[in-house]
């Protein structure tokens, strides 16, 4: 039985359809990945799995079981604006906040030191949020969403506003929840950390699923269109290849815009009429180019 079941759900305010008869599944252990330009109807799809809202058709379950307030103990959610006290001290906070789902004091007090030890900052515990930098305030957050170990996490935006070293770290510890068989929805306008992450996606368009599945199952419905070349010195005359699109010069060599994989081959005979190729590489595409040709040709 799956975590977490959005079958058909429809979401209306007065005449503007915020959610379209959309579904989608998240299994144990599992980061779901949740796509859309602002206004897609994310936000009001997270707000309706976190029963803050709830749908005006189709149905939302946990663990096969309908919404409750009961169920709230089982959910963690990090939300893209966030909602700290600032003058309140951390410890404070998480153990109030995790005793709200449930949790007893002393259990609460026991995680939020082990989360605080994991990022590195357990010198916080009596801190006031106001006194932390931006990014050490989302370290914090984050517990907030986790410290009660719920089985079912959203996360929007989680690593806005923080720095390469301590996105890496959070990126760690959210592949750690999945490992112990926490199931994520995860939400976010960085591809990269999509494809890292995620198995599974849906692309929201203006209300809409327009693009639903496995992400190495989705890239082989759209075609190939750049081709890698590494060489060992300078080759000439690439542009007037037929079928190529366009080419870009690198440190490693090239990289050439093509109309489709044929033109591959003689991309590759031209290049070692020339020279040495120590690489030769037609890349499928990203999920950043798919999500703008699912999406980007759409916009009004």
């Amino acid at each position: 039985m799956k975590p977490l079941v959005v079958e058909q759900v429809t979401k209306q305010y007065a005449d503007k359809t915020a959610v379209n008869n959309i579904s989608f599944e998240v299994s144990e252990g599992e980061i779901y990945g949740l796509l859309g330009a602002n206004g897609a109807g994310k936000t009001t799809t997270m707000r309706m799995v976190l029963g803050l809202i709830y749908p005006d058709a189709g149905s939302i379950n946990y663990h096969g079981k309908p919404y409750s307030k009961e169920l709230l103990r089982t959910l963690g959610y990090l939300p893209e604006e966030r909602g700290l006290y600032p003058k309140v001290r951390v410890s404070d906070q998480i153990l109030y906040l995790s005793q709200l789902r449930g949790m007893s004091k002393k259990d609460a007090d026991q995680n939020l030191k082990y989360w605080l030890e994991r990022f590195e900052v357990p010198e916080y515990y009596n801190k006031r949020v106001e006194e932390l930098s931006k990014g050490n305030q989302q370290k914090i957050q984050f517990i907030a969403a986790v410290n009660h170990k719920p089985s079912i996490v959203i996360l929007d935006e989680a690593f806005s506003g923080l720095d390469p070293v301590n996105v890496e770290l959070l990126k760690s510890t959210v592949k750690e929840l999945r490992d112990s068989g926490t199931s994520i929805l995860f939400s976010t306008h960085r591809m990269e950390h999509v494809e890292e992450l995620c198995r599974n996606i849906t692309i929201l368009h203006r209300s809409n699923t327009v693009l639903k599945g496995n992400i190495k199952e989705l890239k082989k419905q759209f075609p190939r269109e750049r081709v890698i070349l590494a060489v060992e010195s300078e080759v000439k005359g690439l542009e007037s290849i037929s079928g190529v699109t366009g080419v870009v010069v690198h440190e490693y060599g090239y990289e050439i815009g093509i109309k489709n994989e044929a033109v591959g081959g003689d991309i590759l005979r031209h290049a070692m009429a020339q020279s040495t190729v120590t690489r030769f590489e037609i890349k499928e595409p990203t999920l950043n180019e798919i999500f703008i040709k699912t999406v980007g040709d759409r916009h009004e």
